[in-house]
């Protein structure tokens, strides 16, 4: 099944265009390879994305489990290397709201987080540090 559908615009930009919803996304090369970094470039969609998913599957756990995450913010860091060029380590940082989460919660949340599809679809030499702050 297609879900989005690419157009190179030049300048090594990218439109993508979210088939079911017509949402896009564009896309630049970093300054640090020949772009003007004023988009995300696809490496930082790719990290986004770990973090986009694992509390898109913490979120279904709270929901099943009755409580909520709500307002969680999350920050992504990505360390590159070179020859090839590609992405080494994402860090994936969580600040939960202010609850008072039991150690059952925060157990299935931190699972939840861990086991999301993104996650188990990276290269397994992509090291993905994780920090849950409650």
């Amino acid at each position: 099944m297609e879900i989005a559908e690419i157009i190179y615009r030049g300048e090594l930009r990218t439109e993508a265009k979210h088939l079911r919803s017509g949402q896009i996304i564009i896309t630049d090369a970093p300054p640090d390879n020949q772009g003007k970094g004023q988009a995300f470039s696809p490496t930082d969609l790719m990290s986004t994305s770990l973090g986009c998913c694992m509390v898109t599957i913490m979120g279904i756990a709270a929901r099943t489990h009755e409580f909520d995450i709500d307002g969680t913010r999350i920050k992504i860091a990505k360390v590159m290397a070179a020859n090839p060029r590609r992405v080494i380590e994402i860090h994936v940082e969580f600040d939960l709201p202010h609850h008072d989460y039991t150690d059952k919660q925060k157990n299935l949340l931190e699972i939840a987080a861990k086991t999301c599809p993104v996650a188990f679809s990276l290269h397994p030499d992509i090291k993905q540090v994780v920090t849950f702050n409650y």
